[in-house]
C-alpha cells in the first residue's frame, strides 16, 4: 500500500473516480433523456419514427464503444470542428460524455421499450378512445407503468456504463484505468496491489448501485 502513501499518488487515485462519477452522472442524466425519445419513436405511429429510432438502436448498440468514443474526437471534433470548449480538458470530457451517452441511449431505449410491452394493451385503447393523443397516451398512460418495470435493468445500465466510462481514457480524459496505468507503469513492483485496490474501489461503487435499483424496482413493482 506503499504506494498510495505518496499525497500524489492518492490524490490521482481519487481524481480518477471522481472523473468516473462525473463521466456516469452526466452520461446517465443524458442517455436517459435520449432513450426516452428514441422509445417514443420506436413505438410512434409514424414509420419515420419508427425507422428512425429503430435504425438508432442497431447502429449504436452493435458498434464497439471505443469506436464511438473515438469517432467523437476525431471525427466531430478534429474533423467536423465540433468543440465544447476551448479547454481541452473539459472539451474531451464532454466528448466522451457525447459518446458514452449516445452508444447508452440505445439500451436504455431498448428497456423501456420492453417496458412499454408490459403494459396491457387495452389501457391504451381506452386511453385513444377517451381522445388522447399518442404524446398524452404515453405520457399520462403507459410510460408511468412501464418505467416502473425496468428500474432494475436500468440499474444494470448505469452500471455497465460507470464501468464503460473508463474507455474515455482513451481520448485523453485522466479517468482511473488511465490512472491505474500510469501507477502501474511508474511502480511496476506494486502491480498486484494496484490493480486489487482499483478493482474493489469500483466494486464499493457499484454493489451499492445494484443493491439501490433492485431495492426501488421491489419497491415500485406492481403486486398482481
Amino acid at each position: 500500500m506503499d504506494v498510495f502513501s505518496d499525497p500524489a499518488n492518492l490524490q490521482a487515485y481519487l481524481d480518477g473516480f471522481l472523473m468516473i462519477l462525473k463521466l456516469t452522472g452526466a452520461s446517465t442524466l443524458l442517455a436517459l433523456v435520449l432513450g426516452l425519445l428514441l422509445a417514443a419513436c420506436r413505438v410512434s405511429p409514424v414509420p419515420v419514427l419508427r425507422a428512425f429510432g429503430a435504425g438508432w438502436v442497431h447502429l449504436f448498440r452493435n458498434t464497439p464503444l471505443t469506436l464511438i468514443i473515438l469517432f467523437c474526437y476525431f471525427g466531430l471534433f478534429s474533423a467536423v470542428g465540433v468543440e465544447f470548449s476551448d479547454d481541452l480538458k473539459i472539451n474531451n470530457y464532454w466528448l466522451a460524455v457525447t459518446g458514452l451517452s449516445v452508444y447508452t441511449a440505445a439500451f436504455i431505449c431498448e428497456a423501456i421499450r420492453s417496458g412499454i410491452n408490459t403494459v396491457p394493451v387495452g389501457q391504451a385503447e381506452a386511453a385513444r378512445a377517451l381522445g388522447l393523443s399518442f404524446g398524452q397516451n404515453l405520457r399520462l398512460i403507459i410510460l408511468p407503468q412501464a418505467l416502473r418495470s425496468v428500474v432494475a435493468p436500468l440499474g444494470s445500465i448505469v452500471i455497465a456504463l460507470t464501468k464503460n466510462a473508463t474507455i474515455a481514457g482513451v481520448i485523453g480524459v485522466t479517468e482511473a484505468s488511465s490512472v491505474m496505468k500510469d501507477l502501474i507503469n511508474a511502480r511496476g513492483d506494486q502491480t498486484v496491489m494496484i490493480f486489487v485496490v482499483f478493482a474493489l474501489t469500483f466494486v464499493v461503487l457499484l454493489v451499492p448501485v445494484g443493491y439501490g435499483f433492485s431495492a426501488l424496482a421491489n419497491r415500485l413493482m406492481v403486486r398482481r
